[in-house]
């Protein structure tokens, strides 16, 4: 696999691509954000892995450029920044995963080979559609009768894993290595804040509400009574 790394601390970055090497992966490194971010734009890679705290542009802002125009490279997210506001703001971003430092190189390993089976996974059906809800998957686009519904990235991953299996419930635990990967922390409340989001924008202005909650067991999209 092709990987461009974005990482300033000089040890953690050797560290990390020694390991990758080893693994048989190809990487190329970047030490600072705007360096990042032209390598991005200028080159072909599988994957980008990149700290958030970089000298002259930081990890949001390259995420937010790069899939803005290459919305198909797989993005994760390697930083000391672990709180929930911040994985958000990550996830925002349009980035696919997100580890907190310190780890382990294992973990990391786990995160990329997840991150690639869902990208390989993702072959997209031309359209999905639930009652008057129809998400064009060549578009990207969401609509809700005449009303265009606009979605970030994890919103929209989320929105087609829940249309993929509408009118089957869903555990928090399946909706977490569906759009998140392995590995994700549980413990938070992440998921129940991003299916809000989700429910905001598709059902909070329109009569019927498509998205429900199964107490005790998850969250279901309904496509009828």
């Amino acid at each position: 696999m092709n990987i461009l790394l974005i990482e300033d601390e000089v040890s953690v970055s050797n560290f990390i691509r020694k390991g990758l090497e080893e693994s048989q992966h190809c990487v190329t490194l970047a030490y600072e954000g705007t360096m990042g971010l032209k390598l991005a734009m200028e080159q072909e890679f599988d994957l980008i892995i990149m700290d958030v705290i970089l000298p002259n542009m930081n990890g949001f802002e390259i995420c937010h450029h790069v899939k803005k125009y290459k919305s198909d490279i797989p993005i994760l997210m390697l930083t000391a920044l672990s709180t929930i506001k911040d994985k958000i703001n990550g996830f925002n971003q349009g980035a696919d995963d997100y580890l907190t430092k310190p780890f382990h190189f294992e973990e990391l390993l786990v995160r990329i080979k997840a991150i690639t089976r869902r990208n390989q996974m993702a072959m997209p059906t031309l359209s999905y559609t639930a009652r008057d809800l129809k998400m064009d998957c060549y578009k990207k686009i969401v609509t809700r009768g005449d009303t265009e519904i606009s979605l970030t990235q994890k919103e929209y991953t989320l929105l087609e894993y829940f249309l993929v299996n509408k009118n089957r419930v869903l555990t928090r635990t399946q909706i977490a290595e569906a759009v998140w990967g392995i590995g994700f922390n549980r413990g938070t409340n992440l998921i129940d804040v991003y299916v809000n989001y989700l429910r905001t924008k598709i059902d909070r202005d329109f009569p019927t509400a498509l998205i429900h909650t199964v107490i005790g067991m998850g969250y279901i999209l309904k496509d009828a009574d």
